[in-house]
């Protein structure tokens, strides 16, 4: 490592990786620091019984060539080499219910989506259509979704109070169809009276635009990106935990690692989470009021993975996702667990290698937690860097919880139990050791309509060269953290130069909006 850089980033998740990118290809010289064995964050995949599984990206939306992600993507050098597989078009997405036999399916395409929809509610043609509409008009009221100059998104208040939950309700008073349209709402952990609309659609419309799954796992981007940096002579490092920063003037002058390296720079960015950061900077460096704000905003809730190795050739393989409540009543609720009902939903998604193809070699099962399940042990850390034991109960705990939730299973997929090979499992205290996200948080930060700016978090700071980016700022999942990288970077190099080469690389016309 040199002594000093334009750029230091702490945390190689994808925004940190994103912009690093973006600032190596300007020009910057640019260092990325990552505590971790694996670059990545959310990316990480993890190997047992050399069966690849991804930690946090079951599936990518927005891929397919023009769409915004791709054009992303591309720009950054990646898109050509990702090895993907797009799922059924006519069904990327089931949902279900446990006191109906109905598989309903969510289609690829708009107007796919709209048949296959109408097909099933055959008297709802015009909710569906409605509720397809909004979906676009919203995500034309984000100039970055669609890679166009204009005001950033924040600034349009108007888009942030309305709840995804009174929306689709208002379309319908068919209580499956309600269900249906919501059902896919584990992709952003809905609340039935905070989330706002804005959050469902840009979520939910880039999946029926594309969706596809990462063969061999999700770690190929972060693998690429790191690639591309370091083609523009861009540094990376694990093994690096930052634990304190510098500070004089009132500026970031360097960041000290655990292993006693200081490294100093120009300007960092942060991809770790807020609260956190300001931990690291301290609290003090900040006005009270900038502070208190953080840390009183509150994370989404965490989540318990269930990843299960198959028998070979004992499990066909599902080419989708399934999202499974035990009644429709759930979609909203199935957060508000008791320690009776749980899980009250569920997420399945089955992984793909490169040879992957009747039958099926994993399955990842994923539903909420709650942190305070897990408190008993918050004081233990365990990581391939920093590998503990959290003991005999905590393992205990874990199997309990993979039982019910494999007997739930079951109630779906009356085979599963006899097609298992091995099961592996992560807590909240796992996403939190591994991710960084606070208290195991799966999305950063709640997004409430009743009070749109309350979880707003801006990339600049209150010190002059900190820099904040990742997915607890505006929004969450792959194009959302990406899109948040490209403001975090716009900081620094300006909105307009990297628009235009965003544009350039994927020979878009200029589309200036004013």
């Amino acid at each position: 490592m040199k002594s000093h850089y334009d750029v230091v980033i702490i945390g190689s998740g994808l925004g940190g990786l994103v912009s690093a990118n973006i600032l190596a290809k300007e020009g910057y010289s640019v260092c990325v620091l990552e505590k971790n064995n694996q670059y990545g964050g959310n990316l990480q995949t993890f190997v047992r019984d050399k069966t690849i599984f991804d930690t946090g990206v079951h599936y990518i939306g927005g891929l397919s060539e023009g769409q915004n992600l791709y054009q992303y993507f591309n720009y950054l050098g990646i898109m050509d080499e990702l090895k993907l597989k797009k799922l059924d078009e006519d069904a990327f997405d089931v949902v279900s219910f446990g006191d109906d036999n109905t598989e309903y399916k969510h289609a690829q395409g708009y107007e796919k989506f709209i048949q296959q929809m109408v097909s099933q509610f055959p008297d709802e043609e015009k909710a569906i259509i409605a509720y397809c509409d909004k979906l676009k008009e919203f995500c034309g009221k984000f100039p970055l979704y669609r890679l166009k100059h204009g005001k950033p998104y924040y600034k349009n208040s108007d888009i942030f109070s309305l709840k995804a939950k009174d929306f689709i309700d208002s379309l319908t008073t068919n209580e499956s169809l309600r269900a249906v349209l919501a059902g896919t709402n584990f992709l952003y952990a809905g609340d039935p009276d905070r989330t706002p609309f804005y959050v469902h659609a840009l979520t939910v419309n880039s999946y029926i635009e594309s969706a596809y799954r990462c063969i061999n796992g999700g770690s190929q981007i972060s693998k690429l990106l790191i690639r591309r940096l370091k083609e523009n002579h861009g540094e990376a490092y694990k093994h690096q935990e930052v634990v304190k920063f510098g500070y004089k003037d009132k500026k970031i002058t360097s960041v000290f690692t655990k292993k006693g390296d200081e490294i100093k720079g120009d300007v960092f960015i942060s991809n770790i989470e807020p609260k956190l950061t300001i931990q690291l900077v301290g609290e003090d460096k900040f006005r009270k009021v900038y502070s208190n704000r953080i840390k009183n905003i509150e994370s989404i809730i965490a989540g318990f993975s269930l990843y299960i190795v198959l028998k070979p050739n004992s499990f066909k393989y599902h080419n989708r996702n399934y999202y499974h409540f035990k009644n429709r009543e759930k979609v909203w609720t199935s957060q508000d667990y008791t320690s009776d009902s749980w899980p009250e939903g569920y997420m399945v998604s089955m992984g793909i290698g490169k040879n992957t193809a009747e039958y099926g070699d994993s399955l990842t099962v994923l539903t909420y937690m709650r942190y305070e399940e897990v408190k008993p042990w918050e004081n233990t850390v365990n990581t391939v860097v920093n590998k503990n034991e959290r003991g005999q109960t905590y393992e205990e705990f874990k199997a309990e919880k993979a039982e019910i939730l494999i007997k739930e299973l079951e109630k779906k997929f009356p085979n599963i139990r006899d097609c298992i090979e091995e099961i592996y499992t992560s807590t909240p205290l796992s996403y939190r050791d591994y991710i960084g996200s606070n208290n195991g948080s799966m999305y950063g930060y709640v997004k409430d309509a009743n009070s749109p700016l309350k979880s707003f978090v801006s990339p600049r700071t209150k010190i002059q060269n900190l820099l904040l980016t990742g997915q607890s700022l505006n929004m969450h999942g792959i194009l959302g953290v990406t899109i948040g990288a490209v403001l975090t970077s716009s900081e620094i190099v300006g909105m307009d130069p990297i628009l235009n080469k965003i544009r350039k690389a994927n020979n878009i016309e200029d589309n200036t909006e004013n």
